[in-house]
């Protein structure tokens, strides 16, 4: 089997940069090792690191003689649906004859649907492939950022939970039988085997062959994500061990006060971690103030992390004019619902917590509550005080306060209350169809113990729903990034569809009581969440806010972003270009002088691009944004791009 390396870490620490290098180190350095580069993060960006278009199927990319490389941006929706249609026939058959109430021609609509977590899954799916076809020596995943890469780690098992599920419901037969004679048969007996051989292959490569490479900088949020992830893998059974850690954009002590600040919070975050992971190897990969842009520069950027190289980059900033900005004040919170987007790394906490924070001390009257929906939360880190799935005041001030969604303990929660229902309301029908029901319990509790792809996306917009039952206070919420963010946004329309599905299915069985009953409950979620769908398209109710770095790669993902979102009919708001060098800010800096020359071609080009679109700069702070002071500086400086 292949060799199988993934990257991880905290949105916007240069994972997609250090793993590309990687893949491409690996495939110059051994001319007879052939090495697939694969995205499982639905915002793909390998096209932009390697200045090439790159199609749904592997790619490859010209290295020189003998030295093979193919990069893979996996088609979710795609990937998804070719797997399910192979299938699909032979999943219905075993659901039908698990069920005496629902039968092919009520479970097929939904299949059809579009599904939350098609990104998990589908890489899952290309990762098994590339694995076993045999064609590569080694497999690197470019993941998303972290907490859904979680999801990505955890999907082997939800999988084989799935599989129980189907085995459940295919022994329906079996049970029958054995009450009352008769012949079982062996629906789905073939096809459960190669998953169950397909779930344990996996789970046997993270666990025992995967080497886990975790992406950090020297800044203090990135370095308390570094830990989370730690413990978090490592809680698994069997446990995630992370083998090797690139502490990434490291400068060189200069005269410069900024550069000197960060030189020293890297030689002391380059301690930190070696006393964190001791059994990791640890390597450093310095910032020049030039983007890693192309195959060369990947190569020598490669050489430099991998093989301890000097780093020299080729790539140079056009040539661009002074913008002009004009100062201005924060923006403040007039509408019930307001959204945080943007590329992971980019400061979407920070911005989020601004705006919370300044609308509060501009209108003292009003009430303001901050709610992270990223699976990977860190609003404790902004706030410096633990935040839970429990509204709390933050920063001393009872009118402010910050929640951070826990997705899996609400859909554990809400199992329970329907194992609970399901429990009642078969009792009650015992006597009429006694085994058929007590069959029906058991495969909806072991439907219910599958913690489904996308259960953040779904919870997610659960969560908005009941924060926005009370009209008096103005809510912000801290989303995920870029590819989840928008799978969160698209939910609304996938649940409605569902809700309609289910509706004229439940119909046919209306004489059950618990079917009634969940009717009922279906009926309810769909009229909330046709009341938030309305909500995120009123332009006098939402706003969606966009943050983004004067940087190439995140400027073209932000381009991608602001036009999916104009494609779901979304208001589209202020866009925060973030951590912008000033002219005083950079003189007698090589590295910030190359930095800064980079972030003028950005905004420049940004200027051409966005016309109608209010976009503000936030000057670059030396220090991370933690606490009522920080906020305070922090939300005293802003300039509006003209």
């Amino acid at each position: 089997m292949a060799r199988l390396a993934f990257f991880v870490g905290k949105g916007g620490v240069g994972k997609t940069t250090v793993s590309s290098a990687y893949a491409v180190h690996e495939a110059v350095t051994s001319s007879r090792k052939s090495v697939i580069l694969i995205s499982s993060d639905p915002a793909h960006s390998l096209g932009d690191i390697f200045q090439r278009k790159f199609g749904d199927d592997p790619t490859p990319v010209p290295l020189g003689r003998r030295r093979r490389l193919h990069v893979w941006q996996v088609n979710a929706e795609r990937e998804f649906r070719d797997f399910l249609d192979k299938h699909k026939e032979e999943i219905l058959a075993i659901i039908e004859t698990g069920s005496s109430i629902f039968t092919r021609d009520d479970i097929e609509p939904l299949l059809n649907t579009t599904l939350p977590g098609m990104a998990e899954v589908s890489a899952l799916l290309a990762i098994h492939d590339a694995l076993r076809s045999d064609k590569y020596d080694s497999v690197v995943v470019d993941t998303a950022p972290f907490g859904h890469t979680l999801r990505l780690f955890e999907m082997p098992e939800h999988f084989l939970r799935f599989l129980d599920f189907l085995e459940v419901a295919a022994s329906r037969d079996r049970v029958l039988a054995a009450h009352f004679g008769g012949k079982a048969s062996r629906v789905g007996t073939e096809l459960l085997s190669e998953w169950q051989a397909m779930g344990n292959d996996v789970l046997q490569a993270f666990a025992r062959e995967a080497r886990l490479i975790l992406v950090s900088t020297p800044e203090k949020f990135a370095l308390n994500e570094s830990l989370r992830c730690r413990d978090i893998l490592q809680s698994y059974s069997p446990p995630l061990v992370i083998t090797d850690v690139v502490l990434n954009r490291i400068v060189t002590a200069t005269k410069c006060t900024a550069c000197s600040q960060r030189h020293r919070a890297a030689t002391a975050a380059r301690k930190w971690l070696e006393r964190e992971f001791p059994d990791a190897r640890i390597y450093s990969a310095n910032d020049s103030g030039t983007p890693v842009l192309g195959i060369r520069d990947l190569q020598a950027f490669g050489d430099h992390v991998f093989s301890k190289k000097r780093l020299q980059l080729k790539a140079v900033a056009p040539k661009s004019k002074e913008v002009t900005l004009v100062r201005s004040g924060w923006p403040l919170l007039e509408n019930p619902l307001s959204l945080v987007t943007g590329k992971g790394g980019v400061g979407k906490t920070t911005v989020s917590a601004a705006l919370a924070f300044h609308t509060r001390g501009a209108k003292n009257r009003s009430r303001v509550e901050i709610c992270s929906v990223d699976p990977a939360p860190s609003l404790g880190d902004i706030f410096l005080q633990p935040i839970g799935e429990e509204a709390r005041e933050v920063l001393g001030d009872t009118n402010l306060r910050a929640r951070e969604m826990d997705s899996l303990r609400l859909f554990k929660n809400w199992a329970a209350e329907m194992k609970a229902m399901l429990d009642q309301s078969l009792t009650s029908e015992r006597s009429q169809i006694h085994v058929d029901l007590w069959f029906e319990r058991e495969l909806f509790a072991k439907l219910l113990d599958v913690v489904p792809p996308g259960v953040d996306e779904v919870f997610a917009v659960f969560r908005i729903v009941d924060l926005l039952t009370d009209q008096s206070k103005r809510v912000v919420i801290d989303m995920a990034p870029t590819g989840h963010a928008l799978e969160l946004l698209r939910t609304p329309e996938r649940v409605l569809a569902w809700t309609r599905l289910l509706l004229k299915t439940l119909a046919e069985h209306r004489t059950l009581a618990f079917v009634q009953e969940v009717a009922v409950k279906v009926a309810e979620l769909g009229q909330r969440v046709r009341e938030l769908r309305d909500t995120l398209k009123d332009v006098a109710r939402a706003r969606i806010y966009t943050v983004m770095l004067a940087e190439s790669l995140p400027d073209r993902e932000t381009e991608r972003l602001l036009t999916q979102l104009h494609q779901l009919g979304l208001p589209v708001g202020t866009v925060f270009i973030n951590r912008v060098l000033f002219l005083e800010d950079v003189k007698g800096c090589d590295r910030c002088e190359r930095s800064r020359r980079w972030q003028l071609a950005t905004l420049a080009r940004w200027k051409r691009r966005s016309v109608g679109t209010d976009a503000f700069v936030i000057r670059n702070f030396p220090a991370e944004i933690a606490g009522k002071r920080a906020l305070l500086s922090f939300t005293r400086q802003l300039w509006r791009l003209s």
